[in-house]
């Protein structure tokens, strides 16, 4: 690989990276919603305040994992996407 293809797939893989941080993925069950960036940073959590603490604890981490896993396919198809 030549110093310029080298060069080529930084800047794709730069552009990749810029895209994904636009990237949001957001799951909501009972009233707990979860948003989750493409850079796989947590930026919402909406609580309902009509549930236990236990439900709500338990709505949480299920939102937050499943909107992490939608991020990371997300990232995934990008990435195969580039590869072609």
């Amino acid at each position: 690989m030549s110093f310029i293809d080298q060069f080529k797939q930084l800047k794709q893989m730069k552009e990749l990276q810029d895209n994904l941080g636009k990237e949001r993925a957001t799951v909501e069950k009972e009233g707990i919603r979860a948003t989750v960036n493409g850079k796989m940073e947590m930026e919402e959590i909406i609580l309902n305040p009509n549930l236990d603490k236990d439900r709500q604890e338990k709505l949480v981490k299920e939102c937050i994992n499943e909107a992490m896993k939608k991020i990371q396919m997300t990232a995934a198809q990008r990435f195969m996407q580039t590869q072609s």
